[in-house]
């Protein structure tokens, strides 16, 4: 192996957290705050780089190899539903890091990769209290940046809870935050709420990275063509202009290429979060050219022969997924119980498997994203900040005075908004 760049051996040096250090400390893997990720991005500028769901080792394993061909700065992560104490996968909020950082060792990856704790649900004043421990015990396991998710509930609790779990979230690490919780077109968000949300957590010095909105798109397969709607995300982020936060799209699985490159031209958009996609191609399964799984005349999934897992084991899953009543999106919880006969297939359909998820992952950073050579000014970043902790970008604007939570509450009463239907809308 080729000695590493002087650069990048001093970024090791002062760019990885102090839970990375503790954790790995011989390591040659370049993990870093979610920070350092955004401001990739923002420095090459209408760029956004995937946040890849790694909901089996390949996704992990692909997504590396492709960043690193595409000398992208990335974000790998799991959702609280994939990956948290009641997981439907094998990798998750406390192994991930393990996982990556053995393969970037492997492999000799040089790009910063970032190790986000996406969807971090919190439902109720139940899911406060155990956030309180779980959390700090996500960052004793090497993760870099988190997404605080109170979107489920009513404006004020959503802004509360996240004041209220912001002491828990080292200052150093990537913060993302969310308004409207992801439900199709149904309950979109509104400048009025991202607004309520951004100022009153300003107020109380907290300045997250990047917002989440429910700006039309899914979870899960792509049910439509009306997917991301780009016009309402840039509104919303104009608004938020002088707070100096940068966009998170979720549910960017089955949305065309066309309209991806517009949320990364035409707004604050730098990270695009990919899950089913990525589970899809790894799997062996007929996909379109951005992703979404192409069903059959009977609703069933197209397994492409000699892609993915063997056509022995494809046929076990899904005999698996019948016996349980599973379909389309519910073949998630497939990744659980056939994690270890995945990765226990002959070489040549694991690394079939591999190849195709780092293709997929390398045209989007390439040819959709704007990410390319992203790498270098993340390490930029670290060293023009002298330090794994890049501070906030923005500061506080709005008075402490108006947003205690009496006034919080009252200032929720006036916000029109349409929360949608009741349901399950997890990841």
């Amino acid at each position: 192996m080729a000695p590493y760049a002087p650069e990048f051996e001093k970024a090791l040096e002062i760019g990885r957290p102090p839970n990375i250090v503790k954790l790995f400390p011989h390591s040659k893997a370049l993990i870093v705050s979610g920070k350092v990720i955004d401001r990739a991005m923002i420095a090459k500028g209408k760029a956004m780089t995937i946040a890849a769901n790694a909901r089996n080792s390949f996704v992990i394993r692909g997504a590396l190899q492709a960043a690193q061909r595409a000398n992208a700065a990335i974000i790998i992560e799991i959702a609280k539903s994939e990956g948290g104490a009641s997981a439907y996968c094998a990798v998750n909020y406390w192994n991930m890091a393990t996982y990556i950082d053995a393969v970037c060792n492997e492999l000799g990856i040089t790009i910063p990769v970032a190790i986000h704790a996406d969807h971090y649900a919190i439902k109720g004043d139940k899911d406060v209290g155990k956030a309180k421990t779980e959390i700090p015990t996500m960052f004793d396991a090497g993760i870099t940046s988190i997404a605080i998710d109170a979107s489920h509930l009513p404006d004020e609790q959503n802004l509360l809870s996240s004041i209220e779990l912001n002491r828990f979230i080292p200052k150093w690490a990537g913060l993302e935050t969310e308004v409207g919780e992801i439900k199709g077109k149904a309950g979109l968000s509104t400048v009025d709420e991202a607004l309520f949300l951004i100022q009153g957590l300003n107020a109380h010095d907290i300045f997250p990275d990047w917002i989440a909105l429910n700006n039309g798109t899914t979870h899960g397969l792509e049910a439509s063509d009306a997917g991301i709607q780009v016009g309402l995300t840039a509104e919303i982020h104009q608004a938020l202009e002088k707070y100096k936060i940068s966009g998170a799209q979720h549910g960017t699985s089955g949305n065309s290429s066309d309209r991806l490159r517009e949320i990364a031209s035409k707004t604050r958009t730098t990270k695009a979060n990919v899950a089913t996609a990525l589970q899809m191609i790894s799997w062996g399964l007929e996909v379109n050219d951005y992703g979404n799984a192409i069903l059959d005349d009977n609703k069933n999934f197209i397994k492409v022969k000699d892609a993915g897992a063997t056509e022995e084991l494809w046929a076990e899953m899904v005999a698996y997924a019948n016996d349980k009543g599973l379909q389309g999106g519910d073949y998630k919880k497939l990744n659980l119980p056939f994690e270890n006969k995945l990765v226990c297939q002959p070489q040549h359909a694991r690394d079939r498997s591999v190849k195709a998820v780092e293709d997929f992952i390398a045209h989007m950073l390439v040819n959709v994203f704007n990410a390319q050579d992203t790498a270098p000014l993340g390490i930029e970043a670290i060293l023009q900040a002298g330090s794994y902790d890049l501070g906030p970008k923005a500061a506080r604007i709005e008075d402490p005075a108006e947003w205690t939570a009496d006034k919080i509450h009252e200032r929720a009463k006036t916000l029109n908004t349409d929360k949608g239907p009741e349901g399950d809308f997890d990841d």
